[in-house]
């Protein structure tokens, strides 16, 4: 925070009162301070354009936003995080930013602020100049050159002769705008320009890649061409040539500045022979005289130019599959102390474990295995039979003996009072007598309903011989009061 500006931190804040997360974020990557954006923010903004929630436009603008500062600094480094989101961001953003009639409009930027801030703005205006051919040309081929499949069944390499001849123009003008950024070694002298810089280098790698494998197409069909395209064809590969030279000084740059040699390609030229077999080729379709040529020495010509640039291909896949590998082990140590910093957050928390006056405390430490009771499952069955386990299902002899006789009264302790469990001794009670007859006026025609109906009380001091009090038939509810003033209320208690 010590190099941020007070602009810096009044602007975070303003976007954090508002909610933006994203315009935050590209103000933290775009601070006054003379460095390259920070990992950090720019690996944040490239999740952004993964996720489908995020508003694209949106990001775009407050880039844009950015660049209309007039401190060098802020406008450099906004053009930095562009074109890194433009390398690894999600392809919705390229395809964004080429949807768009204009972009960037630095040509005429100049921060007059100090020595610096001019000698920055030549860079800023020729940066700001390749993002803007790098989207055109995304814009007129659908794809990004430096991302396409490459090798013998690559797009350039499988591309017909008249889309190819259309579309080469296309990554010559972007290699053109790249190598016109035209940086020396000495100024190379901040990290802002150097983060700039080094997006470069890695963009002329594949770039030309893509172009090397364009031309060893254009090459394999060139004697097979029409007139017209001949005389396209060979234009085409003159300017390679000199491309080629351009590339070439560039990777001295990226290797004075520190790179290491292993990540700078080697370029192979193709044996000049080749150009003037092309142009001879040229000359006999339009009529001229040419010297004689056989067509085995013409062949041995091509073929020795299309080896020299395969080498050359070959070269710059092998450069940009040591990076992406690179960058693939830098991401995996990433994630793995990410999970040993989470790891160590798990352990200092603090265990809840339960005690033994916990309800739900476990003895011993250990967890019973016992299966749990359904109430609610069938019963087992034993020769087809199905073997009732209640007790309710266990009827004592005496409460059949009820069922079966066919007398009006109840015994002294009933069928449901004189059960008790298999295990536990049966306590004796005394009952005591209702005539329910006398009460409800009708006699029970069924011994199993007036069996079950009839109460029968235990624990009462009375003895067993009293006989209750005569009941009043005639009214119900004081009957009813009667008998539960006979039943023992002050004297007994009933038996559950």
């Amino acid at each position: 925070m010590s190099g941020q500006s007070i602009t810096d931190r009044i602007t975070a804040a303003q976007h954090s009162v508002t909610g933006s997360a994203v315009s935050k974020t590209v103000c933290k990557a775009t601070t006054h301070e003379i460095m390259g954006p920070k990992k950090k923010h720019l690996d944040y903004l490239i999740h952004c354009t993964n996720e489908m929630n995020v508003n694209i436009p949106q990001l775009a603008d407050s880039l844009f936003e950015r660049t209309t500062n007039t401190s060098w600094v802020v406008v450099f480094k906004s053009l930095i995080t562009t074109h890194h989101l433009m390398v690894y961001g999600n392809e919705r953003f390229v395809q964004y930013l080429a949807s768009r009639n204009t972009l960037f409009n630095l040509s005429n930027f100049l921060d007059k602020s100090g020595l610096q801030g001019y000698d920055m703005s030549t860079f800023i205006r020729r940066y700001s100049r390749y993002l803007n051919e790098k989207a055109v040309s995304y814009r007129q081929v659908a794809f990004d050159f430096t991302k396409v499949k490459r090798g013998v069944d690559g797009v350039m390499r499988t591309m017909n002769t008249e889309k190819l001849l259309k579309t080469i123009p296309i990554i010559q003008n972007q290699m053109d705008a790249l190598l016109d950024f035209n940086v020396n070694a000495n100024e190379l002298t901040n990290g802002v320009i150097n983060a700039a810089f080094m997006l470069l280098f890695k963009d002329s790698i594949r770039l030309f890649a893509a172009y090397n494998e364009g031309i060893i197409n254009l090459l394999e069909k060139y004697f097979d061409m029409k007139k017209t395209q001949c005389k396209e064809g060979l234009d085409i590969y003159k300017k390679f040539l000199t491309r080629m030279t351009r590339i070439s000084e560039f990777l001295k740059v990226a290797e004075q500045v520190g790179i290491d040699r292993g990540d700078i390609p080697d370029l192979s030229q193709a044996p000049s022979s080749l150009l003037e077999a092309l142009e001879q080729h040229l000359a006999s379709l339009e009529g001229k005289k040419v010297k004689d040529s056989t067509a085995a020495s013409r062949a041995s010509t091509l073929s020795n130019a299309v080896s020299s640039l395969a080498s050359t291909g070959m070269s710059f896949t092998k450069v940009d599959e040591r990076e992406k590998q690179a960058a693939l082990e830098e991401e995996q140590a990433r994630l793995k102390a990410l999970k040993e910093q989470r790891l160590k957050e798990l352990s200092k928390r603090p265990s809840f474990s339960t005690t033994d006056t916990s309800p739900v405390s476990t003895t011993g430490g250990t967890i019973s295995t016992a299966p749990a009771i359904d109430l609610f499952s069938t019963p087992s069955c034993s020769n087809g039979a199905v073997k009732m386990d209640s007790d309710l299902f266990d009827l004592p002899s005496s409460f059949q003996a009820s069922v079966q006789s066919g007398s009006g009264g109840l015994p002294a302790a009933s069928a449901w009072a004189g059960y008790a469990p298999p295990h536990a001794p049966q306590q004796p009670a005394g009952g005591l007598h209702v005539d329910f007859e006398s009460v409800f006026g009708t006699k029970a025609t069924d011994d199993i309903t007036g069996g079950i109906l009839k109460p029968t009380l235990a624990g009462s001091n009375q003895p067993s011989n009293q006989q209750p009090e005569k009941l009043v038939s005639d009214d119900l509810d004081s009957s009813l009061a009667n008998l539960v003033g006979n039943l023992g209320i002050g004297n007994g208690t009933m038996k559950k």
